[in-house]
């Protein structure tokens, strides 16, 4: 059995499906924060509880009293991928507490349960390219300093990193840390640019784009990052400690009006486009050197956004019947 965190999240609603897909048991926590539109994350629940597979549980990941219960409900969980988390750079400014709560404690208290599990082999969990903070190096890569984080979730994503090997060096427990670069595609997040820029175009509204329009980001579709969860979970690190920490990006940075003129195409109507500056917390560009995940993971990308942003344009007209 896996225990997936935040599984009626969008990467972590994919990655139990895949599990599902390929016969593991499922077990699914989440606390259905109302971050976001609490009824996106219901309609994807629903979705993974058709399965027999899958069992449920409504938990916080920072509740000290009820996740130590688990292993003794679930004895046979052999893997735990940790998803959940208080996403979002320009949220952690105004709610500060929630991020060290759910992303720090969060992390910790899912580190005390892998410890304590029988038959527990291998600790997954979300880090973000967030950590690289200001670096100007492009692409990217694992071995790049990441001392100065531009915000605190960014920070509390870091200190996440360092618990992780803090835990493989004292008790052993193996873990791998994956840095996601700006995950897109269908049931993704109503906070990130796809969805967004989306819905502004579908309304007729306009679309504020900081830094002047200078920005680049390594959009990387959503498949590209289950694989990629999968292939690392299946690979627990064999170092000392046996801690590892890799990128998960479509090694591809794209200008970020590039990408709206992709969704123009696909919605088949023009964006009404806001310059603006720079956001407090923001990175003008991410670019993700992926060579570590290759070699150690077998990862590759394949779906460049050309291909990407159609699929979830499909899938959101669908959902909301536009």
């Amino acid at each position: 059995m896996i225990l997936v965190t935040g599984a009626a999240g969008f990467i972590g609603f994919h990655v139990s499906e895949a599990l599902l897909a390929r016969g593991d048991l499922v077990l699914g926590i989440d606390n259905l924060s109302s971050y976001y539109d609490v009824t996106l994350k219901e309609a994807r629940l629903a979705r993974l509880e058709a399965n027999p597979n899958f069992v449920f549980r409504k938990i916080d990941i920072s509740d000290r009293a009820a996740m130590p219960e688990l292993p003794h409900a679930f004895p046979n969980v052999s893997g735990i991928v940790h998803l959940a988390a208080q996403a979002g750079v320009r949220h952690s400014l105004t709610d500060p507490y929630v991020y060290v709560q759910a992303n720090v404690m969060g992390q910790v208290v899912m580190l005390e349960l892998a410890r304590t599990c029988p038959k527990h082999h291998h600790f997954v969990y979300a880090s973000s390219s967030s950590v690289y903070g200001g670096n100007d190096k492009l692409p990217f890569s694992v071995d790049d300093p990441v001392t100065q984080p531009n915000s605190l979730y960014a920070a509390t994503k870091r200190a996440d990193e360092l618990i992780g090997h803090t835990y493989a060096h004292l008790y052993g427990v193996p873990s791998t840390g994956l840095r996601f670069f700006t995950v897109y595609g269908p049931w993704g997040r109503p906070d990130m640019a796809a969805f967004i820029f989306t819905r502004a175009i579908l309304t007729d509204e306009p679309i504020r784009v900081f830094n002047r329009g200078e920005m680049w980001r390594d959009f990387t579709y959503i498949d590209d990052i289950v694989s990629g969860v999968l292939r690392a979970l299946d690979r627990p690190p064999a170092g000392a400690p046996p801690h590892a920490l890799y990128n998960l990006g479509n090694h591809r940075s794209e200008k970020l009006t590039d990408f709206i003129a992709v969704l123009e195409s696909a919605i088949g109507k023009k964006a009404q486009i806001v310059l603006e500056p720079m956001q407090p917390g923001d990175v003008a560009a991410t670019y993700a050197d992926i060579e570590s995940s290759r070699r150690d993971l077998g990862f590759e990308p394949t779906t460049p956004i050309r291909e990407g942003i159609p699929r979830f344009i499909r899938w959101y007209r669908q959902h909301y019947g536009v």
